[in-house]
């Protein structure tokens, strides 16, 4: 190769070096990566809200609690005025005022009237006379038992048979009346219907029990010595 080819040789490589230069400065130049930034962190879930309570009660006593307040004081005042004398002999009001029971007429229902001894139960619709303290005290009765009622007050029913106590004992035929603590003979079914006395009168008592209470007057009397159970 002579001087002038080697010339030219030079010649292109630094044309073909420039034009290499030229592209590099004129290319964009790699960006560096972003740094990668890490996400934040969940935010925490809120609390669920509580549940609302009902309101508290009022303070002051319902209506219903003052009015059963205002019945009992009403009450108090009314036990104590029936209880205050109303005289000189010391009687209350509540012992002055009739005895509201009594017009209640139930089975069992024992009265006297104010002007008149006698003592009366109701049974079966009708006011049967309890004849004897005998009868009195079989039927299990107490003189609390007893309601005081205006006179006249029977006027107004029926009256059934009177009400003895009728005894009798499960090996003896004979039925007895029981009057004054000691038993009468009653000597058939003739004089016991005549009398008026019905068989649910008759209680069954021991034979012993009834030989044990005195002889009296045979129903109707003189018919001798009763005979014993």
């Amino acid at each position: 190769m002579n001087e002038t080819e080697r010339s030219r040789m030079d010649l292109l490589v630094d044309l073909l070096a420039d034009e290499v230069a030229e592209r590099l400065k004129a290319a964009p130049r790699p960006q560096p990566p972003a740094p990668v930034r890490e996400a934040p962190p969940p935010a925490p879930e809120p609390p669920p809200p509580e549940p609302e309570l009902p309101p508290p009660p009022p303070s002051g006593p319902s209506h219903a609690a003052r009015l059963l307040g205002r019945l009992a004081l009403a009450l108090l005042g009314i036990v104590v005025a029936v209880n205050i004398p109303i005289n000189r002999h010391g009687t209350t009001l509540a012992t002055a005022m009739p005895d509201a029971r009594s017009l209640v007429i139930r089975e069992g229902l024992v009265v006297k009237e104010e002007g008149d001894e006698q003592i009366y139960i109701y049974q079966d619709g009708r006011f049967r006379w309890i004849s004897s303290l005998d009868a009195f005290e079989h039927l299990d009765l107490s003189w609390g038992d007893v309601h005081v009622v205006a006179d006249g007050f029977l006027d107004g029913f029926e009256l059934g048979p009177p009400l003895h106590v009728l005894l009798m004992c499960p090996d003896s035929p004979h039925i007895y009346r029981l009057e004054g603590g000691e038993k009468r003979w009653i000597v058939d079914i003739e004089t016991f219907e005549a009398e008026g006395h019905v068989w649910t009168d008759v209680r069954v008592v021991t034979c012993a029990y009834l030989r044990s209470l005195p002889d009296g007057e045979t129903i109707p009397p003189g018919h001798g010595p009763p005979p014993q159970p």
